[in-house]
């Protein structure tokens, strides 16, 4: 509509009907997060990489999340939003993952019996850990790319059988994808499926590189790493300024989107108006200007053979201004201002955009600024690089992504499976390793901000250097509950009701056993099954396989989203209360325990690597209780260490 618009110079009324759908679909995203799924604004990456470190927030993967996540991802982007629909898709492969490893949903009468035996933490993390492989192979069409960005960046424990499942699990969606490209090859389907597997195919017969090429990929690196560290420093204060307009409700969430909407549409198209329009090339193949909905040469508001450069990245769809920018075939067709134009706003746009009310990735944004500014240098640099500029804006993106994730491997292969040109590997790694390092002196990756900016508590890989001057006993928390192995139901419920415990110790004590010892762990999920079976006695006694002969193993299995048993689901009167319960048959009898003494960072360490929840602190000599205490990820959080120490410094060794 707005292009045939155009072709009539009815200006004002193309404006009106661009910025108006826009804002239509932008109101549309924002109101379907806003009162159906909150948790699906945003990228969704952190949150994935929460729950793989052990945080299982509320609803991040519920089934309403992710029907919003699909939706509002489409009507984002749509809108014309700098977006990408990456992070999106890893939310969403995590989702269904997360739907099928907890058997199904109740609440939406979708239930497999058969998936029943995935419910237990370690598979589900597993799943959850493949989806979200598969959400990043599924949008750039690279599966490597995808098993490696789930080993790289998602998952916090690995094991080998991962490998091969996550490996399987991208083989699989790179089969699918290929079937409905196929299917897809006749026109049915729009825009999905253009360029097959490989999404820019910018591969050149033969690569070379000159001493000024590796100069140039050197201060790209550089750039990336200065430009990076200060898009994380900007979208820390944006989402921050946000979320404080967006807890006032659901309108303010709408009116801030619709308000980013109307700016964004206001500076894709006004903005072109600026460029002077250029003769079309003579010797393409392509026509020129574009008559479609996508295309490289936009005659916006040119006359016939003439093109407008500007319009064709701002008034492109994503997918066909990356290819723009990627492609060797064009070299001079942007002009050196056009470019500085487009970096600046998809750079700026790209930080006020994150953090509104609709799933919006991170990716597409910081790719269309890296590859602007890299084929800005490469126009630059022209005299003394052999490379085309179509080249250097692969290596701008690349800088510029390590800049901002600081990743490297994961990030050098997906561009690898995006541009099908491999010859360009060396400089690619140089790039990504310089950018990374020089960005690291400055602050953290984007997703690491936004996981300190929501609040979850997540583990790094290394402990803090303060940690090893701390024991493992110096910031266990009181006080301590724990219970009989044969403990009356009273005393269960009155420690369930007053404390937000997860996990209590277990200890055995005389005549069940010569002197009290740590029996194990139970946890609140298997004491409130428990309780519910009302498997008592009056007497003290063992109940051993009496208990698993009445409740089946599956009843304890890790509940899905909404539907773990609450304590206001008992029903135990006052006699009831008197009577006793056997705690053996529920007890993890192997619990992780460490010494009271021991360096609080080797605890850290061990913490994470083995995804525990709890980890049992027992005294070095004997003569005292069994149990001293109980680390749980809270106790490892540097709030909570440095409130309990405030003249540590934390950033210097003691």
């Amino acid at each position: 509509m707005t292009t045939t618009l155009m072709t009539q110079h009815r200006y004002v009324e193309a404006f009106v009907a661009y910025a108006g759908i826009n804002v239509v679909l932008a109101a549309a995203a924002a109101a379907l997060c806003a009162f159906i799924a909150p948790a699906a604004a945003g990228s969704g990456i952190p949150e994935v990489k929460a729950y793989l470190n052990g945080v299982d927030a509320h609803s991040i993967l519920a089934p309403s999340t992710l029907f919003v996540k699909i939706f509002g991802s489409v009507l984002g982007v749509s809108a014309g939003f700098v977006v990408g629909k990456e992070g999106p898709m890893v939310h969403t492969g995590a989702c269904i993952a997360n739907l099928l490893g907890q058997g199904g949903s109740r609440k939406y009468g979708l239930t497999w019996n058969w998936l029943r035996y995935f419910k237990n933490d370690r598979d589900r993390r597993d799943m959850i850990t493949c989806g979200a492989a598969a959400g990043v192979a599924a949008a750039f069409r690279a599966p490597v790319g995808g098993v490696l960005f789930a080993l790289e960046e998602a998952a916090s424990w690995w094991r080998s059988a991962l490998l091969w499942r996550t490996f399987f699990t991208t083989a699989v969606v790179a089969i699918v994808l290929r079937a409905a490209i196929q299917f897809c090859a006749t026109g049915k389907c729009g825009l999905f499926g253009e360029g097959g597997l490989i999404m820019y195919d910018v591969g050149s017969s033969k690569v070379t590189y000159s001493a000024g090429d590796v100069l140039a990929a050197i201060l790209l690196g550089v750039i990336g790493g200065v430009l990076g560290s200060v898009y994380n420093y900007l979208v820390d204060k944006v989402v921050r300024t946000y979320s404080i307009i967006n807890e006032k409700g659901a309108v303010f969430k709408i009116i801030l989107v619709v308000t980013i909407a109307l700016l964004t549409s206001c500076c894709f198209y006004f903005l072109p108006w600026i460029a002077t329009c250029k003769p079309c090339p003579t010797n393409e193949s392509v026509i020129c200007p574009s008559v479609d909905e996508s295309g490289e040469y936009k005659s916006f508001q040119c006359k016939p053979g003439y093109y407008n450069d500007l319009a064709s990245l701002f008034l492109n769809t994503n997918d066909d201004a990356i290819r723009n920018l990627f492609s060797s075939r064009i070299t001079k067709e942007f002009h050196i201002s056009s470019l500085f134009i487009y970096f600046g706003t998809i750079f700026f746009l790209g930080i006020a955009t994150y953090g509104i009310a609709v799933p919006s990735g991170l990716f597409i944004p910081v790719i269309l600024a890296g590859a602007a500014y890299g084929r800005l240098v490469g126009r630059l640099f022209e005299p003394i690089v052999k490379l085309d500029t179509g080249l250097f804006a692969l290596l701008g993106a690349a800088s510029f992504l390590g800049g901002t994730m600081r990743m490297t491997v994961s990030i050098c292969v997906i561009l690898l499976e995006l541009t099908n040109d491999l010859l360009l590997l060396p400089l690619v790694m140089l790039v990504l390793l310089i950018s990374k390092s020089v960005a690291d002196g400055f602050n953290k990756g984007v997703y690491d901000q936004i996981l300190k900016i929501k609040g979850l508590p997540y583990m790094e890989s290394h402990a803090e250097p303060y940690m090893r001057t701390l024991a493992a006993r110096d910031v266990v928390s009181g006080p301590l509950v724990t219970f009989s192995g044969i403990e009356k139901v009273g005393n269960i419920l009155h420690a369930l009701e007053t404390t937000g415990h997860n996990g209590f110790p277990v200890i055995d004590e005389p005549p069940f056993s010569d002197a009290a010892e740590l029996c194990g762990l139970v946890l609140r999920s298997h004491l409130l099954v428990l309780l519910k079976g009302k498997n008592f006695t009056k007497d003290r006694l063992f109940m051993g396989r009496s208990i698993s002969k009445r409740i089946s193993a599956l009843d304890f299995a890790k509940a899905g989203s909404g539907k773990g048993m609450k304590l206001e689901d008992l029903d135990i009167n006052e006699e009831e209360k008197n009577m006793y319960v056997d705690l053996h048959p529920i007890t993890n009898a192997s619990p992780y325990t460490v010494l009271e003494t021991m360096s609080l960072a080797k605890a850290a360490i061990l913490f994470r690597q083995l995804g525990l929840r709890h980890m049992c602190v027992v005294p070095k000599s004997q003569g005292r209780p069994p149990v001293v205490g109980i680390l749980t990820r809270h106790d490892f959080m540097p709030e909570h260490i440095l409130g309990l120490y405030p003249g540590i410094n934390p950033h210097k060794e003691d």
